[in-house]
């Protein structure tokens, strides 16, 4: 019998041995209730960086892709009451490795028995 949280702490170790990388996903901050500028559209928008850890940042000529830890991922759809990692994706802002924000494009969850270990995200990087 396969245990999955056990698959999960394999694809956590392996991400951290694995050139290790700092990440951040970029979150709009929730609305302050009662703010009228807010509620007019005339506040400027604010955002919170939330780690992405474990996670592992590759880059070549054609492609950007953060490989990241399902154990992040459910911590914080847990955590902000999402219901499921492509609502969270689809939310945010961006994704911030060493201080730059890539879009994220793509995402393709890696599942063992239908479970999610892994999730690959394909970033944009900004135009210069």
């Amino acid at each position: 019998m396969v245990d999955h949280a056990g698959i999960i702490r394999i694809a956590d170790a392996a991400l951290r041995s694995n050139a290790g990388s700092s990440a951040q996903l970029r979150m709009p901050a929730p609305a302050a209730s009662g703010d009228d500028t807010e509620q007019l559209g005339l506040a400027t928008p604010q955002f919170q960086d939330i780690p992405l850890s474990p996670a592992a940042f590759r880059r070549n000529e054609s492609t950007v892709k953060l490989l990241v830890s399902a154990s992040a991922v459910e911590g914080i759809t847990g955590t902000l009451a999402f219901d499921s990692a492509d609502v969270l994706f689809d939310t945010a802002a961006g994704v911030v490795v060493n201080g730059v924000l890539y879009a994220i494009t793509d995402r393709v969850a890696s599942l063992l028995l239908g479970e999610p270990f892994c999730y690959c995200l394909t970033l944009r990087a900004p135009v210069r």
